[in-house]
């Protein structure tokens, strides 16, 4: 495969997660690199999308890459290559869109409102496996961009129906817009990791069927 492949990890988590060690290992067996960048480089209290996609693009560096992304990794894959045409094609797994959106309707007013004024909102970090902090700037930086990426490179994306934190219907408004993208509905909830062997085998197929020999 000559095409660099890029795995994009979801919010609150980092390259060491379950299924961006699984991927990586898949891949390897291949031959082939699956670059996993830590996107908060170090920083998750000042985490924000901008920040993120800048690390995609020095990760990138401006290669016809291939994108895997997780949850808020897969909404950042669908935003970088909505802004970079040299991308290949992408493979979302539950993306995390309407990101900003998303916010206010699953903390509430009061919670929403006591981030505001602290700056701060405590949560539990998935990689660290304890409680973390992040900064407001997330949610005030998440507003600058789209909900929904216009994306003409081929897309496949899996959600699950039993997803609880990011609603499938978000990947089916998306696959609405975008006629190159592929949706499929697994019997699975956000994290996916009951579907390992599916995904793999569906989503390596798609990044190397069009490789060049």
């Amino acid at each position: 495969m000559n095409t660099p492949l890029i795995y994009l990890h979801g919010f609150a988590s980092g390259p060491a997660s379950t299924k961006a060690r699984y991927f990586r290992e898949r891949f390897a067996g291949q031959g082939i690199a699956l670059e996993v960048p830590d996107l908060a480089r170090g920083d998750f209290e000042h985490l924000t999308v901008s920040g993120q996609l800048a690390v995609v693009e020095e990760v990138a560096a401006g290669r016809a890459v291939s994108l895997i992304g997780s949850s808020m990794g897969g909404y950042l894959a669908a935003l970088y290559a909505a802004r970079h045409p040299e991308v290949r094609r992408i493979v979302l797994l539950a993306p995390a869109f309407g990101f900003a959106r998303r916010w206010p309707e699953s903390l509430g007013e009061s919670a929403l409102a006591s981030w505001r004024e602290t700056g701060w909102l405590p949560l539990y970090h998935y990689a660290d496996r304890q409680e973390r902090r992040v900064h407001y700037r997330l949610l005030e930086d998440g507003r600058l961009y789209e909900d929904y990426p216009a994306v003409s490179q081929p897309s496949l994306v899996f959600h699950g129906r039993h997803d609880a934190v990011v609603p499938y219907s978000f990947s089916e408004e998306f696959a609405r817009r975008n006629p190159a993208a592929h949706l499929e509905i697994l019997d699975s909830g956000h994290e996916l990791t009951d579907m390992l062997d599916h995904l793999w085998r569906e989503a390596s197929r798609f990044v190397v069927c069009c490789e060049e020999p």
